[in-house]
């Protein structure tokens, strides 16, 4: 179930000056490349120039934060957007690779003095990852519109 604040659509402000770096786990990948849609559908309209967005992909979500430190080093952006899913399973693999994912995204947020936008779902089933992945509720889109807002903070 979705909150009403989180369907408020934001905005959109003036991006254009910023330089945004895209991280994506490949696993799940019909659920993550459209949340990757969804964050690239919001940059444009937050007017983030194309040229200036870099798209990484990575095997799972538990190498984003490796893919985010080196987006941060190579590309040197403004913000970086972080997207994954992680299906629940027959054991808890699913609550340390998370837990190992969101300690590593933020802890480079807070070294880097970076946004660093969380679009990793943590889900039960692959119906529920749609659900988060698409329309109104694409995942992708809120992770992007809540790096920018932060990077505008600057």
């Amino acid at each position: 179930m979705q909150t009403s604040e989180f369907l408020k659509k934001a905005k959109p402000q003036d991006a254009s000056k910023l330089k945004v770096s895209i991280v994506a786990a490949k696993f799940h990948s019909e659920i993550t490349d459209a949340m990757v849609e969804g964050a690239l559908a919001a940059l444009k309209e937050w007017k983030v120039k194309d040229k200036n967005v870099t798209v990484r992909r990575v095997y799972g979500s538990f190498d984003l934060p490796f893919a985010a430190a080196l987006a941060i080093k190579k590309d040197k952006p403004s913000a970086v957007i972080a997207v994954g899913c992680i299906v629940k399973g027959e054991t808890r693999h699913d609550e340390f690779i998370a837990n190992a994912v969101f300690k590593g995204l933020t802890d480079l947020s807070t070294w880097h003095k970076l946004p660093v936008s969380l679009g990793v779902l943590t889900v039960n089933t692959l119906d529920q990852a749609k659900a988060r992945s698409t329309g109104e509720t694409n995942h992708g889109e809120k992770a992007a519109i809540a790096a920018l807002e932060a990077a505008l903070l600057k």
